[in-house]
């Protein structure tokens, strides 16, 4: 069987992939933000996130284990390809000055990036009724696995050393919203500012919309390179639904907010993460894309992914056709635009790591 590059990724990335009991990167990072309940997987030379727990279960993928750590990928037994998994980071074995180890601050997301969740808690993840739904912020400080509030100096720490040890190119800060004020934007600026003195890194900073868009520039001052604001879903009906609490930031709102944050990053450096199959149309997420493109906003489309103990823990991922019928088209609007992943300094679109939209960038 063969499958063209940017199918096979995102046939993967639709379907998941099995994993035997106890071969080489058969764990992967559950719960938390980002891109939860994947793996790192390096197909053709590029690491993508693909899901392999529970909506991997009836994935036509498999991965059959060789001796020298590489395996197999197999599609409903038929061999596809060879698959490999990047070794866990050297600085995930040390802790910082205060006693934290260095993979509760932040972690290695792709091949090459450094994220965290600055702040592991939001002012709408315990209520339900307002929490969105795909979320589980709340699930990785639940279980230990990080803490809930990552300082300053921390940060620098380990991100001066996953640049020294691990050769980390970029590095990505979201967080929960902590108000309706700034929404994170002054931990964000605090965090940035202590790195950069660290360390010469580019980063990506991901908030809602402050209130006041001078955060806008407060937020380059302090050395974040590029913005991103995450509509998530495109449609008023789905993001009510689907994200009630943080539907009541208008689509307006976002939209203004990106012409004054384009005016002080620059056009290709804001962006915004777009969920497809939570709801919207191919149509209505194009469309969308059009008038994002036509501000100079990156739209990064990646398939949700359900994760275990979410509301949409049993909401059926997308198909391969579904997500094909939109990356295609956008990746060529994106190249007719001069608008690509590779111009973006830091960030989740930059890494693409969670999609294969930047290989329809053609």
């Amino acid at each position: 069987m063969s499958l063209s590059h940017e199918h096979l990724i995102t046939d993967l990335q639709s379907f998941g992939l099995r994993l035997p009991e106890g071969a080489p990167g058969a764990s992967g990072r559950r719960g938390g933000a980002g891109p939860s309940d994947h793996k790192a997987v390096t197909v053709a030379g590029r690491t993508i996130m693909v899901p392999i727990y529970d909506s991997a279960a009836a994935s036509p993928f498999t991965a059959r284990p060789q001796a020298d750590g590489f395996a197999i990928l197999e599609r409903d037994g038929e061999p596809v390809g060879r698959i490999g998994f990047p070794r866990q980071p050297r600085f995930y074995a040390m802790s910082t000055f205060d006693g934290v180890p260095y993979w509760k601050i932040a972690q290695l997301h792709g091949s090459d990036v450094l994220a965290t969740t600055v702040l592991q808690t939001c002012i709408r993840y315990a209520d339900r009724t307002t929490s969105c739904q795909f979320c589980a912020i709340g699930q990785s400080l639940a279980g230990g696995r990080t803490v809930a509030r990552k300082t300053p100096e921390q940060l620098a720490e380990v991100a001066r050393m996953a640049v020294l040890l691990d050769s980390v190119r970029h590095m990505v800060l979201t967080t929960g919203t902590p108000n309706v004020i700034d929404r994170g934007a002054e931990i964000l600026c605090e965090s940035a500012f202590a790195i950069r003195a660290a360390i010469d890194l580019p980063i990506q900073a991901q908030c809602e919309p402050p209130r006041d868009h001078a955060w806008f520039r407060r937020m380059r001052a302090a050395g974040i390179d590029s913005l991103g604001m995450h509509l998530e879903a495109v449609t008023p009906e789905v993001r009510a639904r689907i994200m009630p609490g943080k539907a009541t930031v208008s689509l307006d709102r976002y939209y203004d907010a990106f012409a004054s944050a384009i005016a002080v990053f620059g056009r290709g450096q804001v962006s915004t993460y777009i969920l497809a199959g939570l709801g919207d149309t191919p149509e209505a997420i194009l469309e969308c894309c059009t008038r994002l493109i036509g501000l100079g906003v990156y739209p990064f489309v990646v398939p949700f992914v359900p994760i275990a103990g979410t509301p949409l823990e049993a909401h059926a991922a997308p198909s391969a056709e579904f997500m094909r019928g939109i990356l295609a088209p956008l990746g060529r609007m994106l190249y007719q635009a001069q608008l690509r992943s590779h111009d973006i300094k830091a960030g989740c679109g930059k890494c693409g790591a969670c999609s294969s939209l930047s290989a329809y960038e053609t």
